[in-house]
């Protein structure tokens, strides 16, 4: 069986190759990809069912990014020892993905499409996931689906006063941002990242830098498609139209729904409800059929949706007044509180309009660090955020089942935009866990998770550098006029119906992190550059406000969270520490009401004491100390008999510390022999007169500290 394999290849500016082949695996699928740099290899496959289901007015698009643990040499663990359920990061890698991808699609097209992305092979310096959406777009381009792409994406960093695209994980370190971008030979399509605290500038570079080499990728694409002469996509027809219909109700409804735009009302269900009011009454009024015939609700309410659209568009872009009445930079009102949980470790409200979170912080010894187990990334976190967005919080029913993509996405986003100014781990000895529970929300919910996340780790104590703010910026434009509106802090309706989704969060010094979604072709760096601008105004009015509630982190932790002290022992002390089977420190915690946790650097052995109460934290200090502590000439011991011998006593004058009591040192007056001078168990205080220098025995002496008898006549 002959193969027609072809393959195409694009170098980096250090001179590694990318390469990109199609014809020998995964066949059947519609499109399949294999993409290689180095030992890494991606495969990317597409299928797209030939026809859409009935009544579906969107693109049913699934991404899936899978890393499997042979690629890199792993077992999974866990009992069933195979991969299960994307985890986190491997869902956050199919978000980038699919968020780059989607807008691309023809918006008529609704048939199912399932993009599938497999880490198959893994370099050991390499950072496969800014290639995923290269592989998947490259899968695409061999197909005949419809797709207005191709597009690719890369990771840049800023090191150093340099740009470098797709960097190894080496080269990541230290990086002062670190962001994947995706786009077209024409246009960035998302861009996601986080930074320490850079400006507007630099991010702007990045994005440029990052283009060029998109440019390069994408034209890669063409000419691979070109070769497996897959220029031709597929004839589809998945919507019906009626176009008689659709310009009756643009002509019936268009002028109310402007009209209601035009009100300005803060109240969103007051606005659902008018919006629907007009769409109830054109209904009233439409004309029966024949018999047996009946007018598609499906088709009314898509054609009224678009005359909502644009009729709210034009008005924005007409008024430069927005659907809620607020000028195009201004911020809803913002209210806040902390310490509002009076059992958290530390806790905050943020309320932005009709966006609220609650936030709680709580604080973990080591033993609560999260575990991460995967085949690029495995290791430790001592940082967890957590994101929960119920139904109630938009008034709808929804089943709780847990935390979806979405919530992923927006929990790692907060994650990414706090974590720059946290203190750095071995500084901090805390495991720190933020969860926020969005309770209403009307847009820029991340974002208020943020800014509530600053509040409440600041409540608890923690040494925040700098409080941290975060605003979601959009754009309505039109591409006919050439009009634009850059819109500040933007409601779930503005997310729904405009062109940009743009959040950045940052302190007073620059930037931490960013998440960009462009629904649109043809953003230009003029107007990227406004939008950041406005953005920044808008951070620097959300972060005056948490100052006003919160100026600085709390100079105390709160009564009940857990105090910590840490102790530097000689590496070869920390098995007396920990005993046989961890006796001795089980022992202790028991005992003291302490939680201790042990770890090791390149010299010294950290003892790190945890505790609510200060008797238990002080008997757990004293404890470790005694077991710790370096036995010195000339000091005094109560020790305890451990054994008796003809010729003295073995006494325990430290745990773990045995020295010999010779039957020439228990009294001044001579010992004849050791019945009844002593009994095993008996404490006894002695002082140490001597370590051999040689064997590292230990002399101990009773009667060095009983005074000297006077001579008798």
């Amino acid at each position: 069986m002959s193969l027609n394999v072809v393959s195409k290849s694009v170098k980096l500016s250090d001179g590694r190759e990318i390469t990109i082949e199609t014809g020998k695996l995964a066949k059947q699928a519609d499109g399949s990809v294999v993409l290689k740099m180095g030992n890494t290899m991606l495969l990317a496959t597409i299928v797209s069912a030939t026809d859409a289901k009935e009544d579906v007015d969107f693109l049913p698009l699934s991404v899936d990014y899978q890393e499997k643990f042979a690629s890199a040499g792993k077992i999974p663990g866990g009992f069933l020892k195979r991969e299960g359920r994307l985890s986190d990061q491997e869902v956050l890698i199919s978000r980038l993905v699919d968020r780059a991808l989607r807008p691309l699609f023809p918006e008529d097209y609704h048939a199912d499409t399932q993009v599938f992305i497999q880490l198959i092979s893994l370099g050991d310096d390499d950072l496969p996931d800014a290639l995923a959406a290269f592989a998947a777009s490259a899968a695409l381009a061999v197909s005949d689906i419809p797709f207005n792409g191709p597009i690719s994406e890369v990771r840049v960093i800023y090191k150093e006063g340099q740009y470098l695209i797709n960097p190894t994980k080496t080269q990541l370190v230290g990086a002062d941002l670190d962001m994947i971008i995706a786009g077209t030979s024409t246009d960035i399509m998302m861009v996601e990242g986080e930074l320490q605290e850079v400006s507007e500038e630099v991010m702007i570079g990045a994005i440029k830098a990052a283009h060029t080499a998109i440019i390069e990728q994408c034209a890669l694409q063409v000419e691979l498609a070109a070769a497996v002469g897959s220029t031709v996509k597929r004839e589809y027809s998945h919507e019906d139209h009626d176009e008689a219909l659709a310009a009756d109700i643009k002509a019936k409804t268009y002028d109310q729904v402007y009209a209601v735009a035009k009100e300005g009302l803060a109240d969103k269900n007051l606005r659902k409800q008018k919006f629907g009011a007009i769409y109830d009454a054109y209904v009233e009024t439409l004309p029966e059929l024949p018999e047996g015939e009946v007018y598609s609700k499906f088709l009314l309410k898509k054609y009224y949706h678009d005359v909502e659209k644009e009729a709210i568009r034009n008005c924005v872009l007409d008024t430069r007044v927005r659907l809620d009445g607020r000028q195009l930079d201004e911020i809803r009102p913002i209210w806040s509180e902390v310490d509002y949980l009076p059992s958290a470790h530390g806790s905050a409200i943020f309320t932005r309009g009709e966006t609220q979170s609650l936030t709680s912080v709580t604080l973990g010894t080591k033993m609560d660090q999260q575990m991460i187990d995967g085949a690029v990334h495995s290791g430790y976190s001592k940082f967890i955020l957590h994101y929960n967005f119920p139904g109630f919080s938009t008034g709808e029913v929804r089943p709780n089942r847990g935390p979806g993509r979405r919530e992923v996405g927006h929990g790692n986003l907060a994650w990414r935009a706090l974590k720059p100014m946290l203190p750095p781990d071995e500084d901090n000895p805390y495991t720190i866990r933020v969860v926020s529970d969005i309770l209403e929300s009307n847009g820029s919910s991340s974002m208020a998770t943020v800014c509530a996340g600053s509040l409440a780790l600041m409540d608890a104590g923690v040494s925040l550098k700098r409080p941290v703010s975060g605003i979601a910026m959009g754009m309505i434009s039109d591409p006919v006029t050439g009009k634009y509106a850059v819109l500040s802090d933007i409601l779930g309706d503005e997310d729904h119906l405009g062109d940009m989704d743009f959040k950045v969060t940052g302190t007073d010094q620059g930037i931490t992190a960013c998440q960009m979604d462009i629904k649109v072709d043809g953003l230009s760096y003029e107007v990227l550059t406004e939008a950041l601008m406005q953005a920044k105004a808008g951070r620097e009015h959300i972060l005056n406000k948490i100052k006003e509630t919160l100026s600085e982190t709390r100079a105390d932790l709160k009564s009940h969270a857990p105090r910590s002290t840490t102790l530097r022992i000689p590496k070869e002390l920390i098995g007396a520490v920990i005993g046989p089977g961890g006796k001795i420190i089980q022992e202790i915690q028991k005992e003291s009401g302490a939680t201790i946790s042990i770890e090791e650097d390149d010299r010294n052995g950290i003892v790190t004491i945890f505790a609510t109460d200060g008797g238990a934290m002080a008997e757990a200090l004293r404890r470790v100390n005694n077991i710790t502590a370096m036995p010195e000439e000339g000091e005094v011991y109560v020790g305890k008999v451990k054994s008796i011998q003809p010729f003295g006593a073995f006494v325990e004058f430290m745990p773990g510390k045995d020295g010999l009591l010779h039957i020439s040192e228990i009294k001044w007056e001579r010992v004849e022999k050791m019945d009844g001078v002593l009994e095993v168990g008996e404490e006894v205080k002695v002082k140490l007169i001597e370590i051999d220098k040689k064997t590292g025995k230990y002399r101990l002496s009773r009667k060095a500290i009983i005074p000297k008898p006077e001579k008798q006549a």
